[in-house]
């Protein structure tokens, strides 16, 4: 999750393409050498380290964050932004013209893997590891946060309170349970055949919106049209409405945490243990105020919402 970041097994979130700048060829930056190169743990050097984003907000505060993080640790860090699907920011790592990049973990494994069946996070993440390992040996994966961008089931707070309901299971039994969703969700396998596959939840009334959980889905969620709506787990709109996302305790939606991508010839101890100082930050909750703020009024550039966030969080 659109270039949803739910069909991010081949793309990124195109329906927040409108917070990117205008799109840019990966390959005009190269990550070249000189005399502020880092050890690297294999005895080489890691050279200037270039981060990467996607065409969306959310892609380049990351890569900002990751850079920003990078730089207050006294290494040569960069960022190149907006580079667009994966297609493109995959090429540019294997040549080079990037270092690293912000992924999700679960989309990531389904884009070198599409027949992956794995959900929950440690799962997904060790297969990405080995799938990275035996498909993609100059790339490899680094310790994932806690945050996640990916499709969650919401309700209002007054359904919420009303029905007792926190997960996806205490959804089943409630009678005339009507679900807006991209149409798509429809027939996928985290869809409704899911719902009644893993939570025995049937018989639900549904109605396809086309706007990747957007304002139209919001809309008919908060009038009261449906009961539950599928809206990506990072989008402002979630606590500007005081929704509530429903748990997912059997992962019927994979796992999508935030994991640095990175080339194996820039990785190194001292790289790894600034990312993850990064990592075990982040949250699906920091994801959404950093989103919100980059969407607010005074609409600050990504650099700006990273240094303010690397700050409040000691990393800069």
């Amino acid at each position: 999750m659109k270039i949803t970041r739910l069909a991010l097994p081949a793309l990124v979130a195109a329906s927040l393409l409108s917070l990117a700048a205008c799109g840019s060829d990966p390959t005009n930056t190269a990550a070249g050498s000189d005399d502020t190169s880092t050890a690297s743990a294999s005895g080489g050097t890691t050279g200037p380290i270039v981060v990467g984003s996607a065409s969306f907000g959310e892609s380049e505060i990351l890569a900002e964050i990751y850079a920003g993080a990078l730089k207050a640790k006294g290494f040569d860090a960069s960022t190149h932004l907006d580079i667009g699907q994966r297609e493109a920011y995959i090429g540019a790592l294997k040549d080079g013209s990037i270092s690293l990049f912000p992924e999700y973990s679960g989309n990531l494994l389904t884009y070198f893997d599409p027949n992956a069946t794995e959900t929950s996070p440690d799962a997904v993440v060790t297969a990405l590891k080995s799938t990275l390992a035996a498909k993609e040996p100059d790339l490899t994966v680094l310790t994932p946060s806690a945050a996640e961008d990916k499709d969650s089931l919401n309700v209002t707070a007054a359904f919420a309170q009303k029905n007792n309901v926190h997960s996806i299971a205490d959804l089943k039994g409630i009678a005339g349970l009507s679900l807006a969703a991209n149409p798509e969700f429809k027939t996928r396998a985290y869809g409704i055949p899911g719902l009644a596959k893993v939570y025995g939840i049937t018989g639900v009334k549904f109605t396809g919106i086309a706007d990747g959980g957007g304002p139209a889905t919001v809309k008919a969620l908060t009038s009261g049209k449906v009961d539950v709506a599928d809206i990506y787990s990072t989008t402002p709109s979630i606590t500007a409405n005081h929704l509530v996302t429903l748990e997912d305790p059997e992962h019927l939606i994979a796992a999508q945490n935030v994991i640095p991508l990175i080339r194996t010839d820039h990785d190194s101890p001292e790289v790894d243990a600034v990312l993850d100082a990064v990592s075990a930050k982040l949250t699906t909750e920091s994801l959404l105020q950093l989103n919100a703020t980059f969407d607010g009024p005074d609409k600050p550039k990504a650099a700006d919402v990273a240094a303010a966030w690397l700050k409040a969080n000691g990393l800069a």
